[in-house]
């Protein structure tokens, strides 16, 4: 894999976890340069957002061990109530900005299932950046 897959790759992760990033335009500037393949990129880029959302998922976990979810903040409090309300579907929302990050931490705070997780997170991450190819 080369450098700029690597880049792509990194930027995804961090752009999943509590961290700001900017893999879209990686993402779009890659897919516009057509050195690589559009399924090439989509996977790679998935499979780095997906692994940043599960590191947030599994940072509830550890979390949880720690602290109970009474001592949650308003922002993750929201998710709480919503994934409470609509459960591990509601995770195929994670790539939204702001929400997203809190979704997978509340999630993994809640001991959700990990394999229905995975699958939701991925579902939502993998057709944000079909979208974005799609466009680009």
């Amino acid at each position: 894999m080369d450098l700029s897959l690597w880049t792509l790759f990194t930027s995804a992760f961090i752009s999943s976890t509590l961290f700001p990033g900017g893999s879209e335009a990686v993402l779009a500037y890659l897919s516009a340069a057509s050195n690589h393949s559009p399924a090439l990129l989509l996977l790679v880029a998935s499979t780095g957002n997906t692994l940043g959302g599960l590191s947030s998922w599994g940072l509830g976990r550890l979390i949880a061990w720690k602290y109970p979810l009474r001592e949650l903040t308003p922002k993750h409090q929201r998710a709480l109530h919503h994934l409470q309300r609509w459960g591990t579907p509601l995770l195929s929302l994670s790539w939204l900005p702001v929400i997203g990050d809190p979704l997978c931490l509340v999630a993994g705070w809640l001991k959700m299932n990990f394999l229905l997780s995975l699958v939701f997170i991925a579902l939502g991450k993998t057709l944000r950046y079909a979208v974005i190819i799609y466009f680009v």
